[in-house]
C-alpha cells in the first residue's frame, strides 16, 4: 500500500453519478481529513484488500455520511467492488513521476516513448485528475505533436489495453472522424462488408457531446454492451458486428482523454490521430478506410485541415502496420433525415431494407464507403467495389446479413417513437443556401437526445431544396412536453440554422 495507513473506514454507496470520473466523500469533522491534511479535490487512495482506486475527494456535511464512513460515486464504486460496510484504508497516493513529462512537454520539450508509455498508464489505471488529464490534453492540442510523438501516443494507448487478434489475414475496418449529424453509415457498410464475405469487427463510441453515436443508434436495433467473449462469437458466425468499445477495454485511455477533451472543444490533429489508429489497432485491424466529411461547420472545416490530418494519419498508420485509405466527403450539410438515435436508425433501416422513401444521400454515401472498403479488403478490383456494393444491398444480402448481426448480438428490435413532435417551417420563399450542423445538432440535444433515445430531428429538407413559404424545414421530436418547449424555444430564436435565399 503506498502512503501511511489510516483507520478503516467503512464504504458507502452514494448513489451519485460522476461519469466515468471515481469521487469518494468524506465529512468535513472527519478526524481524518484532519489527521492526513485531505481537504476537498484532494486525490485519496482507497483501499479494499487487493483493489484499490485513486478518487478525488468531496466533503459533505454531517448528515449525509456518519463519521466511520468513506462514501463512493458509482465510478468509484465499481472500481473498487466490495459491499456496503466493507472496510476501507484510505492513504495519499504515490506522486506521480509521469506528470513530469507533461510539464516539460508545456515548457516546449518532446515526449519520449517512454515518458507517453508512463502518462498512459496512469491516465488508465485512474491515477490522473481530471485536471491533471486537461492539462495533457492541453499541453498535446493543435499541432503540438510530432508525427514521432503521434507514433509513440499511439503505441501506448494501444498497449495500455487489450489487444484482439482474428483467424482472418485481412481484417477491415471503417471510421468516420465526425462532425456531421445523422452521418451513420457504419451499419450499412458493416452489413456489405460482411456479406461480401470480409471480417469487419466494428467497435464504435457512444456520444459524449453529440446527439448520437454509432453505439446509440445501432443499441436502438440489437444491444451493443457485449463483452469480449461474445463479441468474438458474433464475429466469428457472422464475419462483422457493430457494438460499444467501452464495454472490452480496447485502448480505454482514449475514452478517457476523450471525456475531457471534448468539452475543451480543442482541435488536436495528432491526439485525434492517435484515437482513430490506436482504437482500430486495438480491434485487430490491418486496413481501415477513413471516412472525413470537410465542411464549414464539420469538424474538418477546410481542405488545408484535411490534407494535415491525412498525412497524420497515413504516417502512423504506415508506421504501425495499418493501411489506411481517407475519403473526403461533402461536410456542408446533415446526411439522412433522422438526427438522434431512434431517428438515425429509422433512416439505415430504410436504406438497407431498400424502401421506396429511403434517404438517397446516406444510401449513396453508404454505398461509395462500402466500395471503396471492398477494394481494399481485396473482394473487388479498382473502380469494381461501388457496383458489388449496390448489388449486395439491392439484392437484399445486406439486410438479410444485418438481420443476421443483430440476432447474433442479442436480437433485431424496432426503434422508439417520440410521444411529442412539433414543426418548424420555412418564413419566406427561396432556395436552402446553409444548414448549420453544429446548431441542428444542439437543438436535437436540448429535445432530449441521445439519453432519450426518441427524441432528434427529423430533416425534411437539404442544401440546394426550392422551398415555400410554411413548407416544413424540420420536425422536432421529444419524449416530454418540457423538452419540446425548451428545444422548441432556443430553435424558435434561431432561424438562420437553415438559411434560405431568394432565387
Amino acid at each position: 500500500m503506498s502512503g501511511s495507513a489510516l483507520p478503516s473506514l467503512r464504504i458507502q454507496r452514494m448513489g451519485i453519478n460522476t461519469y466515468q470520473e471515481p469521487v469518494a466523500y468524506l465529512r468535513s469533522d472527519s478526524p481524518v481529513c484532519r489527521a492526513q491534511g485531505f481537504d476537498a479535490h484532494s486525490r485519496i487512495r482507497v483501499g479494499l484488500g487487493d483493489r484499490a482506486v485513486i478518487a478525488t475527494l468531496n466533503i459533505v456535511d454531517p448528515p449525509l455520511l456518519a463519521p466511520d464512513r468513506v462514501g463512493l460515486s458509482e465510478a468509484a464504486w465499481r472500481a473498487l467492488g466490495g459491499a456496503d460496510g466493507d472496510p476501507a484504508q484510505l492513504s495519499h497516493p504515490e506522486p506521480l513521476e509521469s506528470f513530469s513529462q507533461v510539464r516539460g512537454k508545456v515548457y516546449g520539450h518532446s515526449y519520449s516513448r517512454s515518458g507517453l508509455q508512463m502518462v498512459i498508464a496512469d491516465i488508465t489505471a485512474g491515477r490522473y485528475s481530471e485536471l491533471e488529464m486537461a492539462a495533457f490534453v492541453t499541453a498535446c492540442a493543435g499541432s503540438a505533436l510530432s508525427l514521432d510523438e503521434t507514433i509513440a501516443l499511439t503505441e501506448a494507448m494501444v498497449d495500455a489495453g487489450q489487444r484482439l487478434h482474428w483467424p482472418s489475414a485481412v481484417v477491415v475496418d471503417k471510421h468516420c472522424v465526425g462532425g456531421l449529424p445523422g452521418n451513420r453509415t457504419t451499419p450499412i457498410v458493416v452489413a456489405i462488408a460482411a456479406a461480401a464475405g470480409l471480417t469487419i469487427p466494428k467497435t464504435s463510441s457512444r456520444a459524449i457531446t453529440s446527439p448520437s453515436g454509432t453505439a446509440d443508434t445501432m443499441a436502438m436495433l440489437a444491444p451493443v454492451d457485449l463483452e469480449l467473449p461474445r463479441m468474438r462469437q458474433v464475429v466469428e458466425r457472422e464475419g462483422g458486428c457493430v457494438v460499444w468499445g467501452g464495454a472490452m477495454g480496447l485502448s480505454p485511455a482514449d475514452d478517457l482523454l476523450i471525456r475531457v477533451e471534448r468539452p475543451l472543444d480543442f482541435d488536436s490533429e495528432g491526439q485525434l490521430a492517435a484515437s482513430i489508429i490506436s482504437k482500430k489497432l486495438a480491434a485487430g485491424s490491418n486496413h481501415l478506410l477513413i471516412d472525413m466529411p470537410v465542411g464549414p461547420t464539420a469538424k474538418v472545416r477546410s481542405a488545408h485541415a484535411a490534407d494535415t490530418l491525412a498525412r497524420r494519419l497515413h504516417g502512423v498508420g504506415e508506421a504501425l502496420g495499418l493501411n489506411v485509405r481517407v475519403t473526403r466527403t461533402d461536410g456542408s450539410q446533415p446526411v439522412g433525415r433522422g438526427i438522434g438515435p431512434a431517428l438515425e436508425a429509422w433512416d439505415l433501416l430504410a436504406v438497407l431494407q431498400n424502401q421506396a422513401g429511403a434517404p438517397t444521400d446516406l444510401r449513396e454515401r453508404a454505398l461509395l464507403l462500402a466500395g471503396q472498403l471492398l477494394e481494399i479488403g481485396g473482394k473487388a478490383g479498382h473502380g469494381e467495389g461501388l457496383p458489388q456494393a449496390r448489388e449486395l444491398l439491392r439484392n437484399g444480402s445486406a439486410w438479410r446479413k444485418f438481420e443476421a448481426i443483430c440476432q447474433a448480438q442479442g436480437g433485431l428490435r424496432e426503434p422508439p417513437r417520440a410521444a411529442h413532435t412539433q414543426e418548424f417551417t420555412a418564413g419566406r420563399d427561396g432556395r436552402v443556401q446553409s444548414i448549420d450542423n453544429r446548431r441542428l445538432a444542439r437543438i436535437a440535444k436540448l429535445a432530449g437526445a441521445p439519453a432519450s433515445p426518441a427524441a432528434g430531428i427529423e430533416l425534411q429538407v437539404h442544401c440546394g431544396d426550392r422551398v415555400e413559404r410554411g413548407q416544413p424545414l424540420y420536425r422536432l421530436h421529444a419524449q416530454s412536453p418540457g423538452e419540446l418547449a425548451y428545444a422548441a424555444a432556443y430553435a424558435g430564436a434561431h432561424p438562420e440554422t437553415i438559411q434560405i435565399t431568394e432565387d
